[in-house]
């Protein structure tokens, strides 16, 4: 099987896995999901990912097709570099593959402009036409015409402060706090309308290639505010090189006053995503947030 083949014939590739025909490799891949690089017999790679054999559940439905509908939006706009799909199927995602490279400050100046460009190139609407994956869990894409702090509070951050609840990572203190955010969501955020987003922005869903460019990988794709993505790559440590990256941003796209004061509240939504799928770890984290979002 070569790379043309595999593109004609994508519905082939679990045949040929299953009978060993193409050499697979494991790679780095996330914490949901089981990576591999698949050598072709033309010398090409592919990235593939695929659910973990033996897993407690089986694959959600529409999981990967979900993420392949999202990396084709977001290549559409054709502004920052996004993985082609060469495969999607009901058990694994095949794409194109990233030689990983280094993070420079040239690399970081273009990702910026470049993410700029992939936001204004904008949305519809607020969620998407295709049903939403953040990790392993659902998440509401349903279009909604805004305005976005009431879309956001409703599908973001109630469904995930439920499902943190009901698995006893918060304490009633965080869950105040949060209620407190959601209860003033209409104090954060202008009436820009929908950006095109990646939605699920922390470092390490930024790929950085030996192209010296930074990749898009991993999405939960939608129209969205645009101060989300940036919001999450200040997160777990941030990007390296955030500042250039941001600066690089407002050079052409400047954000409206006060961005800074608000990414406490884009942050809400994947710190409670992280308590709703891994627990208590990450309780101080989202009081943090929520306490932060309350002093704007």
């Amino acid at each position: 099987m070569d790379l043309a083949y595999l593109r004609e014939h994508p519905g082939q590739l679990p045949l040929f896995l299953t009978h060993q025909r193409i050499r697979e490799t494991p790679v780095p891949g996330g914490d949901i999901c089981t990576a591999t690089r698949l050598t072709l017999d033309d010398g090409n790679s592919v990235f593939a990912k695929s659910w973990p054999e033996g897993a407690a559940e089986a694959v959600p439905e529409n999981f990967f097709a979900t993420e392949a509908a999202g990396l084709r939006w977001l290549r559409a706009a054709g502004a920052v570099p996004v993985p082609e799909v060469i495969a999607a199927l009901p058990e694994l995602l095949a794409l194109e593959w990233v030689e990983p490279g280094e993070a420079t400050p040239a690399a970081a100046a273009r990702f910026g402009a470049e993410l700029a460009a992939l936001h204004r190139a904008g949305a519809d609407t607020f969620g998407a036409d295709w049903p939403g994956f953040v990790g392993a869990l659902p998440q509401d894409n349903t279009p909604s015409a805004g305005p976005w702090p009431v879309w956001f509070g409703e599908h973001r951050l109630v469904p995930y402060l439920r499902q943190s609840v009901d698995n006893g990572a918060l304490s009633a203190a965080e869950v105040t706090l949060v209620e407190l955010v959601i209860s003033r969501i209409d104090g954060y955020g202008g009436a820009e309308p929908p950006a095109r987003i990646h939605g699920d922005l922390w470092p390490g869903n930024l790929l950085w290639g030996a192209d010296g460019r930074a990749w898009l990988v991993d999405p939960a794709a939608h129209g969205g505010h645009r101060e989300t993505d940036l919001a999450q790559l200040a997160l777990f440590g941030g990007a390296p090189h955030l500042e250039t990256i941001v600066d690089a941003y407002q050079e052409v796209w400047p954000l409206a006053d006060g961005w800074r004061e608000r990414v406490p509240v884009h942050q809400l939504h994947l710190l409670l995503v992280h308590t709703a799928l891994f627990g208590a770890a990450y309780r101080d984290a989202v009081g943090r947030a929520a306490r932060a979002a309350l002093s704007v």
